[in-house]
């Protein structure tokens, strides 16, 4: 049974960039990937910014030797870019005797084709053209392209827990390899920015208009984004037979649910608490050996009130730094987790801290501000990651450095 579980490969698709070095470039300039909406269509456009991956579906999967995507969901063909990264990042090759899983994470599956089918079938009902254009519907779709693409086929498995669904996934992998199910994972999400999800957090009445800004008294939502992000996940044993030189540990994670309301955080933040005490718990940690929060951070009023009384209320009189980075990428649901999970490794690399946009003034009943400018002074050896989602789903990451 592996005591400890080491990361050994990361990789990020996003609106910051198309792989792990131009999202760390664009987060190092404080620059975010929130814009105007440009390859998806919607009535949106001109009206509604959002952090889209900045190439189409052609470029992106040229990117991966394909050359007829008709049929192809962006989802898996961020997917497998992000995947791809990871694997090739840790030095992973098909046919090795480790035990090998892939769990994903999507919550639209491949909303963004069937979108497709229905204007198709409305036009033409007995089209088999249009038929093919459904098959790749179903959430579990993308975690068998992206295990077909790499090879893996000791374990698969898809996660679908709303906002905490990559975070889930990567939970489920470190807890298959310290029970001995598994020598290694690659492990993360993938969503996509569709006119399903743009409406729907439309009708919710929580996207905001201009950039978003979490935590700040001001916020009065989200901007959604799009990504996709993985990483390698080794048991102890399978990095000392490899001798490879591992990123950072994940040394703690928990998961709760408060079960308050299909799509708010209680007040209190209970179920946010929970996951990090459990995280903690895991990790063996006091809170005082936090030194950052990459906070779930969402900016919209519910969650930053609820999410941030649940951080002072593990951490009492010391408040570790946060910030959210979804002031870069946007909210990339399910994905989201994954991404933060990835921008944490690299802050535990680089010694840097990527402050939270267009903050100004602290939430009145909270009074707690996040990191405002790039942050290079301060020892960073162990960070907590929130993630959040609808039902009450709440998980936390401990990331923890070698």
């Amino acid at each position: 049974m592996s005591k400890k579980v080491y990361i050994t490969g990361i990789g990020l698709v996003s609106s910051l960039g198309l792989n792990v070095e131009e999202n760390l470039n664009s987060l190092l300039k404080c620059q975010s990937g929130i814009g105007d909406i440009v390859y998806l269509e919607t009535v949106h456009k001109g009206k509604m910014p959002a952090a889209e991956v900045k190439a189409d579906n052609a470029t992106l999967a040229a990117m991966l030797g394909f050359e007829n995507v008709k049929y192809l969901s962006r989802t898996a063909i961020l997917g497998m870019l992000a995947a791809k990264e990871a694997y090739h990042m840790a030095g992973l090759q098909k046919g090795d005797p480790f035990r090998t899983g892939i769990l994903s994470a999507t919550s639209v599956g491949g909303i963004d084709k069937s979108e497709d089918f229905y204007k198709g079938y409305l036009e033409n009902p007995d089209s088999v053209e249009n038929l093919n254009m459904v098959v790749s519907h179903d959430c579990g779709d993308s975690t068998e392209r992206i295990a077909d693409y790499l090879g893996i086929k000791d374990f698969l498995t898809t996660i679908s827990t709303a906002c905490s669904s990559s975070a889930n996934s990567i939970l489920h992998a470190a807890r298959m390899i310290k029970a001995g199910l598994l020598d290694r994972a690659v492990a993360g999400g993938t969503d996509v920015l569709t006119r399903y999800t743009l409406n729907g957090f439309n009708a919710l009445k929580i996207l905001d208009e201009k950039w978003c800004r979490p935590f700040d008294r001001s916020r009065t939502g989200l901007n959604l984004g799009e990504g996709a992000a993985y990483l390698v996940l080794e048991s102890e044993e399978a990095v000392l037979k490899s001798g490879k030189t591992p990123l950072a540990v994940l040394s703690g994670f928990g998961n709760a649910n408060d079960a308050y309301h299909p799509t708010a955080s209680s007040p209190e933040g209970l179920g946010a608490k929970r996951s990090m005490e459990l995280a903690l718990e895991v990790a063996g940690l006091d809170p005082m050996k936090i030194d950052y929060i990459n906070a779930h951070g969402t900016a919209t009023p519910n969650n930053d009130m609820s999410e941030g009384s649940a951080i002072k209320s593990v951490f009492r009189d010391y408040l570790p730094r946060f910030s959210s980075t979804k002031s870069y990428t946007g909210h990339t649901l399910a994905a989201a987790g994954a991404v933060e999970a990835v921008i944490s490794v690299l802050s535990l690399q680089h010694q840097v801290i990527f402050p939270n946009l267009n903050f100004e003034n602290p939430i009145e009943e909270l009074n707690i501000s996040p990191v405002t400018n790039l942050d290079k002074e301060h020892e960073i050896n162990v960070i907590l990651s929130n993630s959040f989602g609808f039902g009450g789903n709440c998980s936390s990451m401990i990331f923890s450095r070698i």
